[in-house]
């Protein structure tokens, strides 16, 4: 029939702008997953704890437009850190199971244009923050990223020590959040960066006891080689979580928050020591696997415990 031509063509046309369409999104897919968003949300979720809890008078002085213009500045740093991060580790990456199918590493990203996006987040994150919040904010992102790609990251192929360093950028979301609600580092928030400090050494152990055939064959030194490595893991998970358990209890016992949640921290916390204490004692993937389960639970947990029972002064 005379029809059939202009129907093939028609159909040939959707099918093309069908492909198009799948690119298109399958290239956002990619782009936002170089951000890391599954990172991003306990960034976020400390960032905002930290300028919650320093509102002066709690939810009566709580600036909604400031915490949104904090929160998406930090998202745009984080999100360039970890986009930066993986255009520099790619060749690394490719060398491990759980990372050889990033966007950049799979190679359907080009190292180049995730460099170039990553340092125009970052960038636009740090600005973001120099103007719509304060420089005190912005110059903590910048730390934080400089730390994190040029001296925690390059350190992961020298020494397990790595994690110890890496612990001191990775703490700072809460500083960032404090320092943009009263433009200041108070006593008080370096309570919020101890818990998140120690809360990351059982964490990765998790990570890095699931994943250490991976990291060993990129060449990756987050554990020890040699008999040291029972007695690390025991250090970075059990006493570490001991640590926590004892420094998230610190506002209760300062007044600053009340009973109940003293108790609440109690109960929290001894749930996380215990799934750290199987990790260190069993050293097998399944309780890796359910430490790595509770440190993803527990750091929102306590924050939002904490905020929920914020005595205002």
């Amino acid at each position: 029939m005379a029809t059939e031509p202009t129907i093939a063509i028609l159909n040939g046309a959707c099918k093309a702008q069908e492909n198009r369409a799948a690119t298109f999104f399958s290239a956002v897919s990619d782009y936002w997953g170089l951000t890391k968003p599954e990172v991003n949300f306990l960034i976020l979720v400390t960032t905002f704890a930290g300028f919650y809890l320093a509102s002066s008078g709690g939810p009566v002085n709580f600036h909604l437009l400031l915490a949104f213009h904090t929160l998406l500045g930090t998202l745009l740093v984080a999100g360039g850190t970890a986009t930066i991060n993986q255009a520099l580790e790619f060749s690394f990456d490719r060398q491990m199971r759980r990372t050889a199918r990033r966007p950049v590493a799979a190679d359907r990203i080009q190292r180049s244009h995730a460099f170039v996006f990553g340092v125009s987040l970052a960038l636009a994150g740090a600005v973001y923050l120099r103007i719509e919040v304060n420089g005190l904010a912005c110059l903590l992102a910048i730390i934080t990223l400089a730390t994190y790609l040029f001296v925690y990251t390059p350190l992961k192929r020298v020494t397990p020590l790595c994690i110890l360093v890496g612990a001191f950028p990775g703490a700072m979301p809460p500083l960032i959040g404090w320092a943009a609600a009263r433009g200041r580092l108070d006593a008080e928030v370096w309570v919020l960066y101890a818990i998140v400090f120690l809360w990351q050494f059982p964490h990765f152990m998790a990570i890095a006891w699931m994943y250490r055939e991976d990291y060993a064959r990129a060449g990756y030194l987050v554990l020890p080689l040699n008999q040291q490595r029972d007695r690390y893991l025991i250090w970075q998970s059990f006493v570490a979580s001991l640590l926590l358990l004892a420094v998230s209890l610190l506002p209760a016992i300062y007044e600053k928050s009340s009973l109940v949640y003293f108790a609440g921290a109690l109960m929290i916390g001894t749930s996380f020591s215990y799934y750290s204490a199987r990790l260190a004692s069993r050293k097998s993937n399944a309780s890796a696997r359910q430490l790595l389960v509770a440190s993803i639970l527990y750091l929102p947990a306590i924050f939002v415990l904490m905020m929920l029972d914020r005595k205002c002064p």
